[in-house]
């Protein structure tokens, strides 16, 4: 991917190097918000260990604490690789937020941009505790995406996903959601899910999967603007075939549950992905009404 390490984002909150403020309390403190690959791998365990459904855990109810004061130290030091990735972040939250304030410009509902809240280890936020296992996501009631930069090294390692374009989906794919909370869309699938329970896995394959081809209308726009490079779309696609449920469950039990998904499967991932890069239109994005 073509990009050019430059100033830090005004949408960036910067909190590595504070202190998390936990106690070493709290336990499951969930309010709505969507979990990362990390988390949903622990979430997934304890399911089977218990044999109890604990996703039904992230439905809301738990108490939802205020996020913490923005004014945190940074990090003393920096690695060249994190500071790397700092940059790219930075770049990639400006550059999908700059797309999406474009698609918003000609419709009535105007862009209103999220922040991205950088940490290390865990730190607050308004749907509850934020720690590195969650891996990154997007919380609707303060607006904001959580990643713990060490995350991208593990999609690489653990998850065979390398490439700064793999990286730049997770974070699209996490203001995927933000364009979903501002259209109304998110709340609308968690009144869905309360009314019905059973459908609560089903809502969010759907959800998340819409989020992937909204990631995808984003990497359409860098291409038409020259910013994509050869292997670039690949390696995106390789980060959403990684983190497909069924792939997950293979890779911690050896089975595949498919009532079980809340994210879909590799396949669906790529495929909805590739509806969003192929067409550029957030319109072939119903993915409630489309099941494929």
């Amino acid at each position: 991917m073509r990009w050019t390490p430059g100033e830090e984002s005004p949408d960036i909150e910067d909190r590595r190097g504070e202190d998390d403020g936990g106690g070493g309390g709290g336990g499951f403190g969930f309010g709505p918000r969507h979990i990362g690959i990390g988390g949903f791998i622990v979430l997934l365990l304890l399911s089977l260990v218990f044999k109890r459904n604990f996703f039904a855990l992230l439905g809301g109810g738990g108490s939802v604490r205020p996020p913490v004061s923005s004014a945190a130290p940074r990090q003393a030091s920096e690695s060249p690789e994190e500071k790397r990735s700092e940059q790219l972040v930075s770049f990639v939250l400006d550059d999908v937020q700059n797309t999406w304030a474009r698609q918003f410009a000609n419709t009535d509902h105007p862009y209103q941009h999220a922040k991205l809240v950088l940490f290390s280890n865990s730190t607050e936020s308004g749907c509850g505790q934020a720690d590195a296992a969650t891996g990154p996501f997007y919380c609707p009631a303060d607006h904001k995406v959580y990643i713990d930069l060490a995350f991208y090294q593990e999609l690489k390692d653990r998850f065979g996903a390398p490439g700064e374009f793999a990286q730049a989906y997770v974070l699209a794919h996490e203001v995927g959601h933000h364009v979903q909370n501002l259209l109304g869309i998110d709340g609308q699938v968690r009144h869905l899910q309360s009314s019905r329970p059973a459908q609560a896995n089903a809502l969010s394959v759907r959800l998340e999967l819409q989020a992937d081809c909204l990631a995808g209308v984003w990497a359409h726009s860098t291409e038409q603007r020259g910013i994509l490079e050869k292997g670039d779309v690949e390696s995106a696609l390789g980060a959403a075939a990684a983190v497909g449920d069924d792939r997950l469950q293979r890779m911690s039990s050896g089975a595949i549950h498919p009532e079980r998904w809340t994210h879909g499967s590799s396949e669906q991932r790529v495929s909805w992905f590739k509806t969003g890069f192929d067409s550029g239109d957030i319109n072939h994005c119903d993915t409630f009404n489309n099941k494929n």
